[in-house]
Parts: structure tokens; C-alpha cells; sequence
């Protein structure tokens, strides 16, 4: 590669001055058991930007920042974008779009911050704008995964992934039955086409969660682009009646919530309350302008002026939700969800409208929901021996997806260090069951989609509790195994932060849903890749 053995180094940070101090140790860390490898390998790593002792961090925390920083690095040098945060890719997507030298992205491998979800947006980041990257990930930087591709990357600049468990639909022959029902009801959507509320783009600078027009319109979807200024508006004319009848129906249908007194630092009845009214809000104006789905961007902009929208999201999502009025007395959306893509991910958003309706289609539970693709290990006792990965997100999550609903759910305030004005979330425990898991990409200026099946699993609550521990014990969580997709071969193929799941009822009928899904999905123009063991033949469980 170069001569000099020299390999600069960048981290993408958070836009939250406080996510940042707060990350910022756990960062220093990370890079200094990752140097410690490369410097073993004969090579030396230099910093590209230093430690702001103002900030308090030494992260890229602007867009503007990081053009300036990637002036000073020789294009041809190979790169290092190291990562064990959250972090926006955009404050660093405009230097690596013109980087010539090989990048690499690592990532360590743990759940106290959501490192690895940071890497998986830069990397589905990458891999829309056309950037060639190599991406390695690990606990400690000593092991033999790591070290095989860190040396592959410093001889050859580039890491091999493993793709065996990926197989492209058009190479196998599906059930006609099971394509034909596919394909009637893709055709069916594109043709009656639908519309998708976005209020704001870009949340978190998730440039990989931004469909282009041109691409979305050929599916049949468009978007309806709405400002988070008019979800506020509409807040304030919700009326205090209204918003009172919401929570108490959520009280009345058992859920609970860890409500005090402190706003700064505890969920507070009038936090839920303004939940409650955002909630009412978002129903009007997605009738207003007639929308089949919509996503709410929130962390920028309105994190200053509301608390959260993660109970919002999760409510949304559900079938069984507190009915919503409009102001003439029309109860709106009645007796369905409104599917709520988090985050304004719009390839989430594709997937959600789909899901839902093909469930529905089905006669299966229509509810779906994403999930950062957060982390995960192995874990063994007398019921479970496999590798259980930890999905987990702040909002969007539905009641039905927890055991006993709405009994089995909670709403705690979201951590301070992100949520100035607070909020809780709609969390739980993912109840046990077979799911089929998906995710919409672009790449190559084309729609993809990744499909796969896997089981929720239940934990001993201690170990689901340790897991919380070790992430966000405010977040919903599902305790997941993917059928013959290892850990590497997930995160080396993956291309997002994002996961979308849906429940089926047993295991025969998430096969068969998913070649039905995998028909309807490629008949909007997605090119679909089954990953895993998936009896895409139908013979398995005939």
C-alpha cells in the first residue's frame, strides 16, 4: 500500500455535545486497543484531528468539520474510520466520497454505546453513495477474525466477507402458489400506489435511509413531504381533554408508567401527556394529507422544543392503539395501525407499508416494526445454545409484540444526554416467536432488500436484564437468532443500522411468508437476496 507504513485515522461523533463527552472515554479506549493492533502488525496509526480540550472530545462533530479535517489527509493514504459510538455519517461522507486510499471501517464490538449501529449506518452510507470501504469489527482488537482481516486490509486494501449464506431470488424457483400471491399483491400496491408521510429528511445524518425519488416512485410509493414545524402546530391544537383520554386508556389497558417529578431528569405525567398530544397530532395531520405511512425524524429539531416520540411511534404501529378523532369527530385510521417507519428511514418505511398490509393479507398479526441492529453473544443453558443477538430501538416498537401487550409494557424516560426535554418509550420484552427479518438498501442506485428468517427468544429475565445493562435499559428489546446466518456473515453483509421484524404464527408459516414477501417485493422492482436457511423450495415444511 504505501511505503511509510503510516495509516490515518478519523471518528465520526455525535451532533449532542453531551452524547459526545459522555462517549468520548469509551472512544479513547477503543482506539487505543485498535492502534495497539496495527502498531503490532509493524504499521503506525496518526490521528487526523485531535482532542478538543473546549468540546471535551475529539470526535467529527460537524459536517463542516470534517471537510476541513479530510484537507489535511493525503487522499491516497489508507484510512481508518474507527467507531465505538453513535455517530452521523454525513460529518464525514463528503471526505470519503473523494478519498482515494483504501478506508477501512472498524468497530468494536460491545453494547455499552451503540458503536456497531454507528458503523452499520456508515457503511450502508457508503455503500449507497458508491464508495469503496472495507469494514472489520471486534471485542478487544486480539482476535483471530480481526487479525486475518486487519492483515488482508493492510496487504491487499480490502477485507473478503463471507456471502455463502446469500442467495439472489432470481436464481431459485419459488412455490408458483406462494409467487403468484406475491406478485398479485405487489402489483396491486404499485398500481394503486400509496403515500409516504416524511417529516424531515436526514435524521442523524442517515444518508443511507434516504430513498431517491426516482427510485421510490417506481415502487408505486411517493413521498408527501411534511415539516416537523407543522407535527408542533398541530400539537398545540390538541386539547387537554384529548390527551388525557389517551393515557388514560393506555392506564386502563395496564400499562405502566415510571413517572416523578424531576422534568430534567425523571418521566413526568406531563411529558406523557405531550406524548399523548403528538400522538393525536400525527393521526390528524397523516389523514390530512391522506398518508398510508409516515416517519417522524424527531432528534433534530424537535428534541429542543417536546419530550420524545418513541411512545408516539410505538402506538402508531399498533392495531389496538387509543382511538384518534379529527376535529369534526371522525375516529381516523379506525381498527388499524398506522404503520411509523422510526427514525424517517424510508427504506424501514418501504418495508413497514408492505409488511403490514401483506400480514393483514396473510391473516397474520400485521404488526411490524425496525430495530437497531444493536449487538450481541452467545449464550447457553439447559433450553438455548446459540448466538442471540440483541435488537433494540428508542421508538416504533408495538404493544403486540410484547407478551401481554400492553400489560407487559412500561414507559421510562429517555437518557438525559440525548432527550433534553424527556420522554418515555413504549419498552418491553419481545415475546417468543418465529419472525421473519428483512432490510431495504440502495446500492448501486438500486433497491435491494436482504430476507431471512429467525425466532424471538426468551431469556432467563436476568440475562435479558444483563443485556439491557449493557445497552439501554429504557428501549424495548427483542432477543432474536437468525436461521444460518452467523455473526460475521450478518454484520460483513448488512448494510444498514436498521432491521426490520414481523411475527408469523409457527415456523412452516414465517418460511412460506417470507417467498411471499420476497415475490411481492421484487414485483415493486427491489432485487431481493435471500439470507440464511430459508426453504424458499417449500419442501421443508409442506
Amino acid at each position: 500500500m504505501n511505503t511509510e507504513k503510516k495509516i490515518s485515522l478519523v471518528c465520526s461523533g455525535d451532533l449532542r455535545p453531551s452524547a459526545n463527552i459522555s462517549c468520548w472515554q469509551a472512544q479513547s479506549e477503543m482506539e487505543a486497543l485498535l492502534g495497539k493492533a496495527i502498531e503490532a502488525e509493524g504499521w503506525k496509526v496518526e490521528r487526523a484531528h485531535g482532542y478538543d480540550a473546549v468540546k471535551k472530545h475529539g470526535f467529527i462533530d460537524s459536517q463542516r468539520m470534517g471537510i476541513e479535517v479530510f484537507k489535511n489527509i493525503d487522499p491516497h493514504a489508507p484510512l481508518i474510520v474507527a467507531e465505538s459510538v453513535w455517530q452521523y455519517s454525513h460529518h464525514v461522507l463528503a471526505g470519503l466520497t473523494t478519498h482515494k486510499g483504501p478506508i477501512l471501517v472498524a468497530a468494536n464490538w460491545s453494547g455499552e454505546f451503540p458503536g456497531l449501529v454507528g458503523a452499520l449506518n456508515l457503511t450502508g452510507s457508503l455503500t449507497k453513495a458508491e464508495v469503496e470501504y472495507s469494514f472489520l469489527w471486534s471485542l478487544d482488537f486480539t482476535d483471530e477474525f480481526f487479525i486475518k482481516g486487519l492483515r488482508e486490509w493492510l496487504s491487499t486494501g480490502k477485507v473478503t466477507q463471507d456471502y455463502s449464506h446469500v442467495k439472489d431470488l432470481d436464481k431459485v424457483t419459488l412455490p408458483a402458489e406462494d409467487e403468484q400471491k406475491g406478485r398479485a399483491f405487489g402489483k396491486n400496491l404499485k398500481d394503486n400506489k400509496a403515500i409516504m408521510g416524511v417529516f424531515d429528511e436526514g435524521c442523524m445524518g442517515m444518508f443511507n435511509a434516504i430513498v431517491p425519488d426516482h427510485l421510490l416512485h417506481a415502487t408505486g410509493i411517493f413521498k408527501e413531504r411534511l415539516s416537523q414545524s407543522t407535527l408542533y402546530a398541530k400539537m398545540l391544537e390538541v386539547n387537554d381533554e384529548d390527551a388525557e383520554k389517551a393515557l388514560q386508556w393506555l392506564l386502563d389497558k395496564g400499562m405502566k408508567f415510571d413517572w416523578g417529578t424531576v422534568e430534567e431528569t425523571e418521566l413526568t405525567r406531563n411529558q406523557s401527556l405531550i406524548q399523548c398530544k403528538m400522538y393525536i397530532a400525527a393521526v390528524r395531520l397523516a389523514d390530512e394529507f391522506g398518508c398510508d405511512t409516515i416517519g417522524i425524524q424527531y432528534q433534530q429539531g424537535l428534541k429542543d422544543l417536546v419530550p420524545a416520540s418513541d411512545l408516539v411511534e410505538g402506538l402508531l404501529n399498533n392495531v389496538e392503539r387509543p382511538p384518534v378523532y379529527s376535529e369534526d369527530g371522525r375516529e381516523l385510521y379506525a381498527g388499524e395501525a398506522l404503520p411509523h417507519f422510526n427514525e424517517v428511514d424510508e427504506c424501514a418505511g418501504i418495508d413497514t407499508l408492505l409488511t403490514y398490509r401483506l400480514w393483514k393479507e396473510l391473516g397474520l398479526s400485521p404488526e411490524n416494526t425496525l430495530h437497531d441492529l444493536r449487538w450481541g453473544e452467545h449464550f447457553k443453558n439447559e433450553n438455548i445454545d446459540d448466538y442471540i443477538w440483541t435488537f433494540m430501538i428508542s421508538g416504533a416498537v408495538p404493544a403486540a409484540h410484547f407478551e401481554g401487550g400492553y400489560k407487559g409494557a412500561d414507559s421510562i424516560r429517555q437518557p438525559a444526554m440525548f432527550f433534553r426535554k424527556g420522554g418515555g418509550t413504549l419498552r418491553g420484552i419481545s415475546r417468543a416467536g418465529n419472525i421473519v427479518w428483512s432490510r431495504i438498501f440502495i446500492e448501486n442506485d438500486e433497491l435491494h432488500c436482504d430476507i431471512g428468517v429467525g425466532k424471538s427468544v426468551t431469556l432467563p429475565l436476568e440475562e435479558t436484564q444483563r443485556r439491557w445493562d449493557l445497552t439501554n435499559h429504557q428501549w424495548p428489546i427483542m432477543n432474536a437468532t437468525l436461521d444460518g446466518v452467523s455473526r460475521d456473515q450478518m454484520m460483513g453483509r448488512h448494510k444498514a443500522n436498521h432491521i426490520h421484524v414481523v411475527y408469523t404464527d409457527d415456523e412452516a408459516s414465517a418460511h412460506k411468508a417470507c417467498r411471499i414477501k420476497a415475490a411481492a417485493i421484487a414485483e415493486l422492482g427491489i432485487k431481493v437476496h435471500f439470507c440464511g436457511n430459508v426453504d424458499v423450495e417449500g419442501k421443508k415444511f409442506a
